[in-house]
């Protein structure tokens, strides 16, 4: 099978995740949007694409500082589940084909979702619709696995065993999301590529952190595998959950900034 996860029918692929997606998926740290926002226009006056938006998670995050967003995202689950906000505007399309005008946004976001793209056709489409001096954000949340937190680490053995050797957990747990060629790619079009990290923490009661798991597109959602996934899961929270009844996920958000010349 390839490893090019734009062919795993990625357009698709969530849509029996869509209603998990939008409760149990974690937010993103503030200082990583403010990271984003820095050195553009006043939010206010801002046009932003958050391409393949999902359930607007992150297009709520820009909003609610006052940016304008059009969610482009071509999964119709997705756009049902999403919660409305007033300078949010969900558009059926993709990365490739945004339909969006030439020269019409000053800020292009894809969070957890760059991995999924044709690396070269979207960056020529981002080309077309960013204004000049604008610029692009590509964000991932990947579990801190590797850190120090024994949870976090338990957590991800568990997700793994759960995954059953699928080739995009292989590709995406615990590895930089942006791999050679798109970065080259990147570097072709757009200068001065820089790469910021934050953590960030998601505390989740249990029935957050089972939720959690099953929006995971290559998580089972019955049988064997699934049981035992809910069996560890679990356990997992009850050795680790604190008085008020809360685990806690560790993160660490990646950040790569670039702009138009």
């Amino acid at each position: 099978m390839s490893d090019n996860l734009y062919q795993m029918n990625p357009q698709q692929r969530f849509s029996d995740r869509a209603e998990d997606y939008a409760k149990y998926r974690p937010s993103y740290p503030s200082e990583a949007i403010n990271s984003i926002l820095e050195g553009l226009e006043a939010p206010e006056r801002l046009i932003a694409a958050d391409i393949g938006a999902g359930t607007g998670i992150s297009s709520r995050l820009f909003a609610a500082r006052g940016v304008k967003v059009i969610a482009i995202e071509p999964n119709a689950a997705m756009r049902e589940a999403a919660i409305t906000h007033p300078l949010v505007e969900f558009r059926q399309g993709n990365a490739e084909n945004t339909k969006l005008d030439d020269n019409s946004v000053d800020l292009i976001t894809c969070f957890q979702a760059f991995h999924w793209f044709n690396p070269e056709l979207t960056l020529k489409e981002f080309a077309r619709i960013l204004k000049p001096k604008g610029k692009i954000a590509l964000i991932w949340n990947e579990r801190d696995i590797y850190g120090e937190d024994e949870f976090t680490r338990q957590h991800g053995k568990i997700i793994t065993q759960a995954s059953g050797n699928s080739p995009i957990h292989s590709r995406l747990d615990g590895n930089t999301r942006l791999d050679g060629n798109s970065y080259e790619l990147i570097n072709s079009l757009f200068p001065n590529l820089d790469l910021y990290s934050f953590s960030y923490q998601q505390a989740m009661t249990k029935e957050q952190l089972i939720g959690l798991a099953l929006s995971t597109s290559y998580i089972p959602k019955e049988g064997e595998i699934h049981e035992q996934l809910i069996n560890n899961l679990t356990n997992l929270y009850q050795k680790y959950s604190d008085e008020r009844g809360f685990v806690y996920l560790q993160y660490k958000t990646s950040v790569y900034l670039t702009s138009q010349n």
